[in-house]
């Protein structure tokens, strides 16, 4: 079932670092710097503690912050650059 992989739960550790555990078991940190491009990351990028609001969405089984920000999870699993990166 690849690309069905989910974030189960997240993390917030030092700078933009997060620790992801998968919906497979698999467990790994990223560095969520490279990820937080464009306005609606503005807050995430500037407010240390609004970052470390992040949580999981349920929903969409990925990282997510209050204002609505989020990272697709099938990025996150396989460590692609976002096309909004580049």
């Amino acid at each position: 079932m690849i690309g069905m992989v989910r974030v189960s739960s997240v993390t917030p550790l030092e700078g933009f670092e997060v620790r992801l555990c998968f919906t497979d078991g698999t467990e790994r940190v990223v560095d969520l710097a490279a990820y937080l491009r464009g306005s609606v990351f503005e807050r995430v990028r500037s407010d240390p503690v609004f970052f470390r609001s992040v949580s999981v969405d349920a929903d969409f089984g990925t990282v997510a912050w209050p204002n609505g920000a989020d990272i697709c999870p099938d990025v996150l699993y396989h460590g692609r650059t976002p096309a909004r990166a580049g």
